[in-house]
């Protein structure tokens, strides 16, 4: 059984793209390990049909926690065997590229983001400059490949020749059940609560909304988004519900009404992104507000799922929310259009094309 090892800087629970691949590639054949880090306050990790490890580190966010977690990643990885590695994101590439290299053995990366272009990157020169320079001293390296868009497989090829497939972050389908009809319909917003998604504008927004939003994810946004929602005095309207597991999520998902999905366009990867959250929405009939970028604009041309607003301010944010709240006729096509398109955006689609790819490299 061919081995290969997936490595991520996070602790695994939450992880609903890697828990999908992981588990696809385990089904059809493969021996597969993750490995994540543990943190203070991890919950215990759920039975998988692939492998799971946590590395320990001292340091918990940094260039210090990046330089420990690499270490010791490298060192955990060295002592195994596996007949293919892959690297999650820019920052587990390095000790990746050096086992590879030292087993000789294939090595693949896939990009959940196009890292140097995150707004947390783009905006601090010095930490820019080094991921850059990671990005250009490792990626042409990494010959075999996939990301979440076309626009974003595009821009490694155009900056470094590399021919990168498109593995979209498609949902497991799921049966819906009964909704629980809260006292007053909720908006949901679901992912991470990082910087460029929005926040500064999403929360003056809702002073114009009838209606709750529920936030649903963690990141290192999280003290501003405290700090705006106390500024605008919403704390009775923004309810904050932390990290859920895949599980609580998808209940949570299904007694809202609408989903909401904005972000600055600051860096091309919030340009060309399509997060996991455009697809859960759909999967869970939730017609959601987000914005007029490249990807989504194509898919809303295939199945109406979302009313698109051109830039994030307040005013654009609250007018559209509103009408999804308040037009029974917009609504109800929306969502009959989500219900069309779940059954074709999905994981059972998609990954077919990931054991295509996996079954190229390591045929079994």
């Amino acid at each position: 059984m061919k081995k290969i090892y997936f490595t991520v800087t996070n602790d695994l629970s939450y992880d609903q793209r890697m828990q999908r691949i992981c588990g696809s590639l385990a089904r059809n054949g493969y021996d597969v390990t993750l490995v994540g880090f543990l943190l203070k306050h991890s919950l215990p990790l759920q039975e998988q049909p692939f492998k799971q490890k946590r590395i320990r580190c001292f340091f918990r966010k940094g260039k210090w926690f990046y330089a420990e977690y690499n270490l010791r990643l490298l060192l955990y990885l060295l002592f195994k065997k596996m007949d293919a590695i892959c690297a999650i994101d820019l920052d587990t590439i390095l000790p990746c590229l050096q086992v590879s290299r030292f087993k000789s053995i294939p090595r693949i990366y896939d990009a959940h983001e196009l890292f140097t272009e995150l707004k947390e990157v783009v905006s601090r020169p010095d930490i820019h400059k080094k991921w850059t320079k990671i990005e250009q001293m490792t990626v042409p390296k990494f010959r075999s490949g996939y990301t979440v868009s076309d626009n974003i497989a595009a821009e490694f090829k155009r900056r470094y020749g590399v021919e990168y497939g498109t593995i979209r972050n498609m949902p497991i389908p799921r049966a819906f059940r009964e909704k629980n009809e809260p006292a007053k319909p909720f908006i949901l917003y679901q992912g991470a609560v990082n910087e460029a998604r929005a926040f500064e504008f999403l929360v003056p927004a809702m002073q114009q909304v009838d209606h709750p939003l529920v936030i649903c994810g963690d990141g290192n946004f999280m003290p501003q988004l405290k700090a705006l929602i106390a500024q605008y005095k919403l704390e009775e309207k923004i309810i904050l519900k932390g990290m859920l597991t895949p599980a609580q999520l998808w209940e949570v998902s299904q007694d809202a009404h609408i989903g909401v999905s904005v972000a600055e366009n600051t860096g091309l990867n919030q340009y060309w992104a399509l997060p996991n959250k455009f697809f859960d929405y759909v999967q869970a009939g939730l017609p959601q507000v987000t914005m007029d970028f490249p990807e989504y604009r194509a898919l809303n041309g295939m199945y109406e799922v979302a009313l698109l607003i051109p830039e994030p301010d307040p005013d654009s944010i609250a007018a559209a929310l509103n009408k999804l709240m308040g037009e029974t006729v917009t609504y109800e096509r929306l969502r009959d259009n989500c219900l069309i398109a779940r059954e074709e955006w999905n994981w059972q689609q998609e990954e077919k094309k990931l054991i295509a790819f996996y079954q190229n490299i390591l045929p079994l």
